[in-house]
Order: C-alpha cells, then structure tokens, then sequence
C-alpha cells in the first residue's frame, strides 16, 4: 500500500472529526512532525502507530491499509463483511501471500462461498505442513 494512500486517509477521516494534525497527533502521543510526514507519505507508518491511529480515529487498520473500503469498526456481528472474513482466514491459515486472488471478485462473495474458501486453505495449509514434514 502506498504510504501517501493511507496518510490522505488519515486526513480524511481526521478532517471529518474537525481535528487539526497537531490535535491528532497528541492524542496519539506523536510529535506533530511526524504526524505531518505519516500524512504526507514522507514517512513510513510503524505497526503501533498504524493502530492507536486507527483506534482514535474510530477505524480500522484494515480501511487505513486499504484492506476494506468501510471505514467503520467491525463491531456488528450480524453484518457480514466478505473482505473481513477473507482477511480473518488469511491470518488463521497464516496466508500471507494473498496476490493470487482478484480483490473485486472477493469482496462480492457470500457466507456460503467464505466457508468454501476457508475448506480450501485449510485443505491447502494441510497439504503444506504434510509436505513439509515429509522433507524432514
């Protein structure tokens, strides 16, 4: 993700709260500079940061990661989300190279389909760990 896409994010979503940079950064507990060169995408945002970012901002570090387009907390259980699911079960099966998929054609998916997916890496995984103990 590029660091300017989630600094302008950042801005937005502070711009909506009728926050100045400074006021964000001191509720973050950052000097105002580096909260200028986060938002500007002069400098790369660090894992901590990234979350008591999105935390005061009522947010995820999914949105700002460009992971989901809905900048709202995942608090409602009932609402189904295909890309936070997607994102659950990329991190459960510890998938970490995820560039094998077309994000528009994910994000579209229903519950039935997300249960399919999660057969599959969990078949997949499986099949890995057998592999992998077999060239021990």
């Amino acid at each position: 993700m590029n660091e300017s896409n989630i600094g302008q994010k950042i801005i937005n979503l502070r711009e909506q709260k009728n926050w100045t940079q400074r006021e964000l950064a001191n509720r973050i507990g950052l000097n105002s500079s580096v909260m200028n060169r986060i938002e500007s995408g002069d400098r790369p945002i660090k894992d901590f940061e990234l979350d008591k970012i999105a935390s005061v901002l009522d947010t995820t570090s999914d949105y700002l990661l460009g992971r989901t387009d809905n900048p709202e907390p995942f608090n409602n259980k009932d609402e189904f989300n295909p890309m936070d699911e997607i994102n659950q079960l990329l991190k459960k099966y510890d998938i970490d190279q995820s560039g094998f998929f077309d994000i528009e054609k994910w994000k579209s998916m229903g519950p039935d389909e997300i249960r399919e997916l999660e057969s599959y890496f969990e078949y997949i995984t499986s099949k890995a760990k057998k592999r992998n103990q077999q060239e021990d």
